[in-house]
């Protein structure tokens, strides 16, 4: 399949540059991939396609300030880097800019020494393994030091921090927020669980590998980017019972499906606790064993997100629901508005 299947014209004003000052105020566009009617409506509208019984599935990954900016001990020259994941203990694997001047032994010193990044290791890649050495607790170190990992087609400063994590967001490690879930307020996921929808959390650390492009001709070339999840028994328990009680799963985001899908796959359709790796490419055709719906933002052109929903709600329906939003000047991207797929 060629990736030039996934390509549709953006006007580059749709790209949303900043998030809404209300959560719940994006608008939604509703997709029944069944009958492929397309509605138009607000995110907190969402009540009205949930019903008793359904389970959301939410990311409860943390995105960690991952944008550092130091300079190098031995020349005073100006260095980026940008944390991918922690290796073990204090040694992580990072992108520098330049690379070129990042070299085996290289010392980084940020905030005036209060954190500094020693280099033991080239990656084949490009990347670097780094030492870290500090005084404290690492993480409130890199608070105080660290900004947002924006994605690159978002040129705004963010100045509240918070605004680029989903406000269940627990565990750290993510290069990137699970977009889906910016959307949602503690307030409308109380009003969801007092209508019988009941929440549920997974774990999945984006990498940053989520925005790099296609760069090869047909999708079965493309290689993906593997990160971390975990399920816990009590939310395997709580699907299953949702499964045998024939309610719906529903997914918000791609890195939930991903994670669904990855444990269902494992375990015959079911769940069970597990943690790993996973590198699964879901792309037409592909037989969810998961995922019932799915809620998730707007993506970019030729992206490996957009065929994970293709693969769910058909290819046609969603390059038609893609047309349907551009036409209506929906916003795209992380800031943007979103999408809810369900039968």
């Amino acid at each position: 399949m060629n990736i030039e299947e996934f390509d549709f014209d953006l006007p580059k004003e749709l790209i949303a540059q900043t998030p809404l000052k209300e959560r719940t105020a994006s608008r939604l566009l509703v997709l029944n991939k069944q009958t492929k009617a397309i509605s138009h409506h607000h995110f907190f509208d969402v009540k009205q396609f949930l019903k008793p019984g359904d389970c959301l599935v939410l990311n409860n990954t943390r995105v960690l300030p991952a944008r550092l900016h130091g300079i190098k001990e031995d020349t005073g020259a100006n260095v980026e880097i940008l944390l991918l994941h922690q290796v073990d203990g204090d040694s992580w694997e990072i992108l520098a800019k330049p690379a070129k001047k990042v070299k085996l032994g290289t010392v980084i010193r940020f905030g005036d020494g209060l954190l500094t990044a020693t280099v033991t290791q080239i990656k084949e890649h490009g990347g670097r393994v780094v030492d870290f050495a500090y005084t404290g607790i690492f993480y409130e170190v890199l608070d105080q030091l660290g900004e947002m990992p924006l994605p690159p087609y978002i040129k705004e400063q963010l100045p509240e921090k918070e605004r680029y994590q989903t406000v269940y967001a627990k565990e750290e490690g993510s290069a990137a927020a699970p977009t889906a879930g910016l959307h949602f307020t503690k307030e409308l996921l109380n009003e969801l669980e007092q209508m019988g929808v009941c929440i549920a959390f997974i774990t999945l650390h984006v990498g940053l590998g989520t925005f790099r492009p296609v760069s090869v001709e047909t999708v079965e070339e493309h290689e993906m980017h593997a990160e971390f999840y975990h399920m816990d028994q009590n939310t395997a328990d709580l699907l299953n019972d949702v499964k045998q009680s024939d309610g719906r799963i529903i997914s918000v985001g791609t890195t939930s499906t991903r994670t669904l899908e990855t444990i269902a796959r494992d375990n015959h359709g079911t769940f069970k606790q597990a943690s790993g790796w996973t590198d699964i490419f879901i792309y037409p055709p592909y037989q969810f064993q998961a995922v019932d719906g799915l809620i998730t933002n707007f993506h970019l052109p030729k992206s490996t997100l957009l065929m994970l929903i293709s693969a769910f709600a058909g290819k046609g329906a969603v390059m038609e629901a893609y047309r349907e939003a551009v036409q209506e000047r929906y916003r795209f991207f992380s800031f943007g508005d979103a999408m809810f797929i369900y039968a």
